[in-house]
């Protein structure tokens, strides 16, 4: 099969929008819509309103927006016309936002009305022009006496700057050219061909790498449509827009597709005492879940081909169900770093726990290997790798071996089929008391598969391996409420109390003056009595939660080696703070175990 070679993203802009020109391209569901027709006039629209503003070639463009059908046209409107885009995250703080405008001096600013809330006054005041991304009208800015010129980018050229959202705090410009993203896409197309049928339903964040090089310029390559949410997806509103769009395309992160399997597929596994005993057997499983697949389908609209999984590593059960269900998933390992594709499987070739070869045109090895076990970081070289960290010499420099070779900070190791094992974070591994390599990544999901387990994570605090665990709050509920209704009753009961003393106040102080020593026993009694109840409340609950704690001690530590054995399980009533790929932030929970 023959693909499309790109140079720039002007050449993949200029060809989708004349070979596909009658094909829908980016639409809500059930609301605004373009063909790549009416995507090429717009977008072209919106570059020459851009350069009557004074926007100038290889100016930086901020685009601060959910997904929606003009993302792509304020992403085209800066790229294809010769100028520097910046996708900022939704999820980036005040803060942070400020501080990424200032860092790569953006001159003009996409903003939906969603987010404007996330831009200070003084700041809006500093871009030549400010646009309404829902309305793509300007709304703050002047037109300048003479446009601003529009140049044609080279394949060399800077093409857009993406800022990390890292696990480790560091938040960086990745600088990606063109021919950085042109030749990944090349890559991509070669391990997943798409076809003009195709529909992609998008629920990452267009502002990230992974999103915008396989769900935006991927289906472009081969005119496809690609279907936005309007709202934020709730369960609800993402089984109607499942119903409606009937992918055959979906990424997606672990984190996905792992609630559903805990959240809705296991628990009616457990629900009756005959398929929970047989879930247990090993052909009563793979029935099962064969069984459950193809509910699974029927729930993601019936026509999907390829659910694209990456951005952290999957959960190995519910891998295991994923491949005994016969649901069409396939892995992806990559990095922003790395446009961001470096090694992939497609549907039917993945492999438990892989995700699969290099792919085409990167070269992929491990560096310093251990001679016991052959693993060692990965490390990367091809076209896709990045130019490096805008205006960052030192940390480009650190990115890169002295070979030229970029560091992924990623342990792995290959098997004989080439195939990559991702085995964890390079910053995340802990070593042993006897120099054992401890990778937490892979204790979290042993813990995770643990039926009363949201998510958790492992850290090294005073020489212990601690496991902070954030218990499923819906199976926790009868616990909580139990205790709370206690509590609950403890104080209405105490205030009808204090209401009765209110009420017969002076019959009470006479009675007291008479009878002083025998009523302040009475009282203290009683009142004694309450509390001891609020302390016998709370008590159980907490032995509860122990035992809780007990359990998933003795379950994980049942499941892994002697070296990672966990010391100690620890509450962690909140959620942990995410990236935008949802994997955990683990520089705000490293030694900050209580």
């Amino acid at each position: 099969m023959n693909f499309p070679q790109f140079g720039t993203l002007r050449d993949l802009f200029t060809y989708c929008t004349t070979t596909y020109k009658n094909n829908s391209a980016f639409s809500y569901i059930n609301g605004q819509s373009y063909t790549y027709e009416e995507f090429g006039a717009k977008t072209s629209e919106v570059s020459d309103m851009l350069a009557s503003y004074g926007v100038s070639p290889d100016d930086k463009i901020a685009i601060l927006s959910q997904n929606m059908p003009n993302w792509p046209v304020a992403y085209f409107a800066s790229t294809a016309f010769g100028r520097v885009s910046v996708p900022l995250l939704p999820d980036f703080s005040d803060f942070e936002i400020k501080n990424i405008i200032d860092h790569s001096e953006a001159t003009a600013l996409f903003i939906s009305q969603r987010l404007m809330y996330k831009v200070a006054e003084e700041t809006l005041k500093t871009f030549k022009v400010v646009i309404d991304i829902d309305t793509l009208t300007p709304i703050r800015g002047s037109v300048t006496e003479q446009k601003a010129e529009i140049k044609t980018s080279s394949e060399e050229d800077l093409a857009v700057i993406i800022y990390t959202s890292g696990t480790t705090g560091n938040s960086k410009g990745v600088m990606l050219s063109h021919s950085n993203l042109c030749k990944h896409l090349y890559s991509a197309c070669i391990l997943r061909p798409g076809f003009e049928w195709d529909v992609w339903l998008s629920l990452l964040p267009l502002s990230h790498t992974l999103e915008s090089s396989l769900c935006l310029l991927l289906p472009m390559a081969s005119g496809s449509k690609v279907y936005y949410i309007e709202k934020a997806p709730t369960p609800t509103i993402l089984m109607n827009a499942l119903k409606e769009s009937r992918p055959t395309t979906i990424l997606s992160v672990p984190m996905i597709i792992e609630k559903i399997y805990r959240n809705s597929v296991l628990p009616k596994f457990n629900a009756s005492p005959v398929t929970r005993t047989l879930y247990k057997t090993t052909f009563g499983r793979k029935l099962l879940n064969k069984v459950a697949g193809k509910k699974l389908m029927k729930t993601f609209g019936g026509n999907l081909r390829f659910f694209g999984i990456g951005g952290a590593k999957l959960d190995p059960v519910v891998e295991r169900f994923l491949q005994e269900a016969k649901f069409p998933y396939a892995i992806g390992y990559g990095l922003t770093e790395t446009s961001p594709l470096l090694a992939g499987a497609v549907v039917g070739k993945t492999k438990l726990q892989s995700t699969g070869p290099s792919v085409h045109g990167v070269t992929l090895k491990i560096n310093n290997p251990n001679p016991e076990t052959g693993e060692g970081e990965i490390v990367a070289k091809g076209p896709n790798v990045m130019m490096g960290y805008y205006k960052n010499p030192e940390a480009t420099a650190q990115a890169f071996t002295e070979d030229g070779w970029f560091r992924t900070k990623d342990l792995g190791i290959f098997d004989k089929e080439g195939r990559l094992f991702i085995k964890g974070r390079l910053n995340n591994m802990i070593l042993g008391p006897s120099g054992e390599n401890i990778y937490p990544e892979e204790i979290e999901s042993i813990i995770n598969g643990h039926s009363m387990v949201a998510e958790s994570l492992v850290t090294l605090y005073d020489g212990k391996l601690v496991a902070l665990v954030h218990f499923n709050p819906d199976k926790l509920k009868s616990l909580i409420e139990a205790k709370d209704e206690a509590i609950a009753a403890y104080y209405k009961t105490k205030d009808e109390l204090k209401h009765s003393y209110d009420e017969k106040k002076e019959e009470i102080i006479k009675a007291y003056e008479e009878k002083k020593e025998e009523f302040s026993k009475t009282k203290d009694d009683l009142m004694q009595s309450y509390d001891e109840k609020k302390e016998e409340v709370m008590k159980a609950f907490h032995e509860k939660l122990d035992h809780l704690k007990k359990e998933v001690y003795d379950y994980v530590n049942a499941r892994v080696n002697k070296f990672s054995k966990i010391n100690v399980v620890v509450d962690h009533p909140e959620q942990f703070e995410k990236t935008a790929t949802h994997k955990i932030k683990r520089y705000k929970y490293t030694n900050k175990t209580k």
